[in-house]
């Protein structure tokens, strides 16, 4: 019956007048779900927001968890007890299967920028999708051009050609291939800590058992992980580098093909590079003939705010670039940029992909640049999220639960700890408030090698209000442990 009831507030305002559902739409959204903690402490007020989603008649989640234990591979996981059926989203905010609103503090992984469904970009991709959806890279289109050229316009130095990818991982493997094409050395150097993908090369890259199967993957050394609140070193980043050096002497020819690091890693939980140590590390291996490659699948696009590239903020500027998530707001493209010299290596062989590039997905990203600075979203990065990482300080010190908060812009991070002293992770417990704060309307999403880590990273167009309202929340689910 209240499923019921829900289906018919949601039908009586999407039938009401456009001025009735706009002056409707928050107390609509409300009448739906948006209950008072168990608690009885008062719910944060949701911000107002101007959108109803229309009334949705498909499968129910239970009926959609059959089908996707059935059908779908048993290695998909879910978050929350009661996994959530999306069937909407605007902006900062999604829509489950009856209509209640959650603040989306997690963006779909790092990956919605600009907002979910933003006009602008909805309308690039419709456009380009009713006159070709896909031809081939054999022919000329002038979608893959422009974005190639609007994407190299916000590259430091030389880093100017652009190969078009459909995800971070594809990116990587492609980075991974050039570097050792270019230098005639196989030995690549990663972070412990780090996530770069998970097909061959990129898993070897990666330094997480929790990512890694029992497959063959050579070439590749992890150097000690420059951890500010876990590692040897503290912040001291050069400490960290002299690791980078050993390898080469120790375990390479003393020549390698490159580095990959991300300037702050987000599989890993949201931990940022200590100060001083990319530098060090890009200088030790350029000196062994190696290239440096930054990943920017999370750290890039504008969402740290005070740049618009992560490896910007430590002062180096690398040989190749890798990208995805944010440059299609949710449309899988990725890129890997690199300069003229390094990318005549693929000329060696034939290098290509059928749909890196395609004309849809290329529309949406040049689209979503557009809409970064139209809107200026890099700007709002910074100033609402160093607003909303006070705020997560502020939490911290009023519960104990709370290890470190870390992070730049819209990659926050915050790890839970049941003990100070030996930082012993809180895992149990970060399931629990992720649980509440469901139930309170705000999704979150969670990380680092003991998966006791919030990974805060929302659409870049979340406001102040969103910010009160995501601590508000956090604050009263905190207080149940």
């Amino acid at each position: 019956m209240q499923r019921l009831a829900s289906s018919r507030r949601l039908l009586r305002a999407a039938l009401a007048p456009a001025s009735a559902r706009a002056n409707s739409s928050l107390s609509a959204a409300a009448a739906v779900a948006e209950p008072a903690p168990a608690n009885g402490a008062a719910l944060p007020k949701m911000p107002a927001f101007d959108y109803t989603p229309p009334p949705y008649d498909g499968p129910r989640a239970e009926e959609i968890f059959r089908k996707r234990a059935k059908f779908l591979s048993p290695s998909l996981f879910h978050f929350y007890d009661r996994p959530l059926n999306i069937v909407d989203g605007k902006m900062q905010y999604l829509f489950d299967e009856d209509g209640r609103r959650y603040l989306d503090a997690f963006g779909g992984i790092a990956t919605v920028c600009c907002g979910h469904c933003h006009p602008d970009v909805v309308e690039a991709i419709v456009n380009q999708a009713k006159r070709i959806q896909h031809s081939t890279v054999l022919y000329l289109n002038h979608a893959i051009a422009e974005f190639a050229e609007a994407l190299a316009s916000k590259m430091p130095g030389d880093l100017k050609v652009v190969f078009f990818t459909n995800s971070g991982t594809e990116a990587n493997e492609l980075a991974l291939m050039i570097a050792r094409l270019y230098t005639g050395c196989n030995d690549i150097i990663s972070l412990r800590n780090g996530y770069h993908g998970n097909a061959a090369g990129t898993m070897g890259a990666t330094a997480q058992s929790n990512w890694k199967f029992n497959v063959v993957q050579t070439g590749v050394h992890h150097a000690l992980n420059p951890d500010p609140y876990r590692g040897a070193f503290g912040s001291d980043g050069e400490k960290y580098a002299r690791d980078v050096q050993e390898i080469i002497e120790f375990g390479t020819t003393g020549r390698v093909a490159g580095f990959i690091s991300e300037a702050i890693q987000g599989v890993g939980g949201i931990v940022e590079l200590a100060p001083g140590y990319l530098p060090a590390a890009y200088n030790i291996v350029r000196k062994a003939g190696g290239l440096c490659i930054a990943d920017e699948v999370q750290a890039g696009v504008a969402r740290t705010g005070t740049h618009f590239w992560g490896f910007e903020g430590h002062g180096v500027i690398p040989d190749i670039v890798t990208m995805a998530k944010g440059i299609g707001n949710g449309i899988p493209i990725g890129a890997v940029v690199t300069t003229p010299e390094i990318a005549q290596v693929l000329t060696r062989r034939s290098y290509f992909n059928t749909f890196g590039g395609n004309p849809v997905s290329t529309a949406g990203g040049h689209a979503v640049l557009k809409v970064l600075e139209k809107e200026k979203l890099q700007e709002n990065a910074f100033v609402v999220g160093s607003y909303l990482k006070e705020g997560l300080n502020k939490l911290k010190e009023k519960h104990d639960i709370i290890g470190d908060v870390r992070g730049k812009g819209f990659l926050l991070g915050a790890e839970l700890v049941t003990d100070h002293d030996k930082k012993t992770p809180a895992k149990a417990e970060i399931s629990l408030v992720m649980n509440h704060m469901k139930d309170m309307g705000v999704l979150v999403g969670k990380g680092g090698f003991y998966g006791n880590v919030f990974r805060i990273t929302p659409p870049l167009c979340f406001t102040k209000e969103d910010s009160d309202f995501f601590i508000g929340v956090m604050d009263i689910a905190l207080s149940k442990l």
